[in-house]
C-alpha cells in the first residue's frame, strides 16, 4: 500500500498528495500500468478522507499521469511522451523591454489629460446603470462594427457638435485610432502608397511601415499640407489633420480644402483619412467644419477619440467610412470582432446620449480656455517680446515658443534636462532629414500644473543662456 507523510503538507492535502504521487510516478517508483489503491482504501490507510484522494486522482487524470478504467479501477499511464519539467528557478533573460518613463519635475510635451477633469462620479452612476439595465445584452458578443446604441449616439453627436450626417452603420468602433489604422490598411490594401505630413505625428509612419506600407512624405506651408507635393509622391492614400495639425496647429482653410478633394477626386482608388484629433478644444467660435462634411463623393474617412475629450486611458475611437468603403468593410473584414468591451460601449453611449459628453465638453472649453489664458500671462510676464514670441490658434491645447537664442534645439532642451524639464522642438516632428533650428518649442498645457510654472519658465531663461 502506498504511505505518504501528509503531516507537514504547506498547501492542501489533495495537491501535497497529488505531487508525492506524480514525482514517483515521473521518477518511474510507480511503473506504467500498475494498478493504484482505490480511493478508499488509500484514504484509510493515509488517514484523510475520499474526497482528498479523489480531488489528487482527478487532478492526475487530467495531466495524463492516471488513467481509469470503469468498474476496474485506476493505473498508471505511460508518460513517454509527456515533457519532463524541471521545478523552475529564477531566471533572468535578455529581454530590453522598453523602459518607464523618467519622472519629470516639469513636462511641457505631455498632452494627457488631468486627472481630475474625469467624471468619475457620473461616468460611475452610468456604469451601475448599463450594469444593471443592460444585463442581457452586455454578454452579448459586439458586432464587428461595435454596439448599434453606440454608433446611434456617435451619429447624433457628430450631426449636433460637427455638422455631419452619418448613417450610423458608417461608423467603426475599435479601442484606439492605432487599431484602426491597422484595419484601413486591410480595407484599402497594402498595395497603396500611403502620403503623411511633415512635420507631423512620426508614430504614423512606424505604424504604416510596420504594416509593410510604403509611407512617403509630403511638406507644409502656412495652409497644411502641399497638394503638389502630395501628388508627387505618388500616393493614393493621403493620412491628414486638417482641423489642429500637430505640431504646428496649423488649421487649414477651406480653399486647401477643396484642393485635397480635387485630388483624391482625380483618379480612382483616392482617399484621404481626416484626422479630427483635437477639435473639440476650439477655444473661441465655433469647431471648424470636418473636410467631411465637403466631401460629396465619398473620398474622406473621417477619425476621431475619445482619448482627449475624456482621458487618454479610454481607448475608444471610431471612424467613419464612405458608404463604398463601409459596404466593403462588413463584406470583407466583418470577421473581425470590435475591440472595445460590451460594459465600456453601453457606458459611453448612455454619457453621450443623456447629455454629460456635451456638457463635460463645454465645461472643459472653459476650464481649458483659463488655463491657456493664465499659462500665456504669466510667459509674456517671465519673458520680453525681445526674447520670446507665441505662436498661438483657436484650436487645440498646445501652442508654440519661438525663443530668441543661440543655441540649438538640442542644446535648449539638454540644459532643461537638467533640472528635469522635458519640451520638444517643431524639428523633432520632421521625419524626413536633419532639419535646421528653428527655435520653435511646443508648450503643452493640457497637463501642466499652474503652481510651479514661474519657476519652470525660470529655469528655461537660464537654458537659454550661452
Amino acid at each position: 500500500m502506498l504511505t505518504y507523510d501528509l503531516t507537514g503538507a504547506t498547501n492542501s492535502l489533495y495537491k501535497c498528495l497529488y505531487e508525492y504521487i506524480k514525482a514517483d510516478i515521473c521518477r518511474g517508483i510507480l511503473e506504467i500500468n500498475r494498478k493504484m489503491p482505490s480511493k478508499r482504501a488509500l484514504a484509510k490507510n493515509l488517514g484523510v478522507s475520499t474526497i482528498t484522494v479523489e480531488n489528487a486522482y482527478d487532478q492526475l487524470i487530467s495531466e495524463g499521469y492516471m488513467y481509469a478504467i470503469p468498474k476496474k479501477g485506476y493505473y498508471v499511464a505511460d508518460i513517454a511522451d509527456i515533457r519532463k519539467v524541471k521545478v523552475p528557478i529564477p531566471i533572468s533573460l535578455d529581454i530590453k523591454a522598453p523602459e518607464q518613463e523618467e519622472d519629470f519635475a516639469f513636462d511641457f510635451s505631455s498632452n494627457r489629460t488631468e486627472i481630475s477633469n474625469f467624471p468619475f462620479s457620473v461616468w460611475a452612476k452610468l456604469m451601475r446603470e448599463t450594469l444593471s439595465l443592460q444585463e442581457k445584452k452586455l454578454l452579448e458578443p459586439s458586432p464587428c462594427g461595435g454596439v448599434k446604441e453606440l454608433r446611434l449616439a456617435i451619429a447624433d453627436h457628430l450631426s449636433s457638435f460637427r455638422g455631419m450626417r452619418v448613417d450610423p452603420n458608417q461608423i467603426i468602433i475599435g479601442a484606439g485610432t492605432e487599431y484602426l489604422y491597422g484595419l484601413l490598411i486591410k480595407l484599402l490594401g497594402k498595395d497603396k502608397i500611403y502620403c503623411i505630413e511633415n512635420p507631423g505625428y512620426s508614430k504614423l509612419k512606424q505604424i504604416y511601415e510596420s504594416y509593410d506600407v510604403e509611407c512617403k512624405l509630403a511638406g507644409m506651408d502656412h495652409q497644411g499640407i502641399i497638394v503638389e507635393m502630395l501628388r508627387n509622391t505618388q500616393a493614393q492614400i493621403a493620412h491628414i489633420s486638417p482641423t489642429h495639425h500637430f505640431p504646428t496647429g496649423i488649421t487649414m482653410p477651406v480653399s486647401r480644402r477643396y484642393e485635397l478633394l480635387s485630388w483624391a477626386n482625380e483618379k480612382d482608388g483616392r482617399y484621404i483619412i481626416e484626422d479630427d484629433y483635437d477639435s473639440e478644444f476650439r477655444i473661441n467660435g465655433r469647431p471648424i467644419p470636418p473636410l467631411q462634411s465637403l466631401d460629396a463623393c465619398g473620398k474622406v474617412i473621417y477619425m476621431n477619440t475619445f482619448s482627449k475629450s475624456l482621458t487618454s486611458t479610454i481607448r475608444i475611437s471610431y471612424m467613419v467610412l464612405p458608404e463604398q468603403l463601409a459596404n466593403a468593410f462588413y463584406e470583407k473584414l466583418s470577421f473581425y470582432s470590435c475591440t472595445v468591451s460590451t460594459f465600456e460601449q453601453y457606458t459611453l453611449a448612455a454619457f453621450i446620449r443623456q447629455g454629460y459628453f456635451e456638457k463635460h465638453i463645454n465645461r472643459m472649453r472653459l476650464h481649458y480656455g483659463r488655463k491657456r489664458a493664465k499659462v500665456l500671462e504669466i510667459l509674456r510676464q517671465s519673458f520680453s517680446e525681445n526674447e520670446c514670441r507665441i505662436i498661438e490658434n483657436d484650436s487645440g491645447l498646445h501652442f508654440i515658443l519661438v525663443l530668441n537664442t543661440e543655441l540649438s534645439d538640442k542644446q535648449v532642451k539638454e540644459n532643461l534636462l537638467k533640472s528635469k524639464i522635458r519640451i520638444k522642438a517643431v524639428t523633432d516632428y520632421y521625419m524626413d532629414r536633419e532639419t535646421k533650428d528653428q527655435h520653435q518649442f511646443i508648450l503643452n498645457y493640457s497637463n501642466l500644473v499652474i503652481e510651479g510654472l514661474e519657476n519652470a519658465i525660470s529655469e528655461m531663461k537660464k537654458a537659454l543662456q550661452p
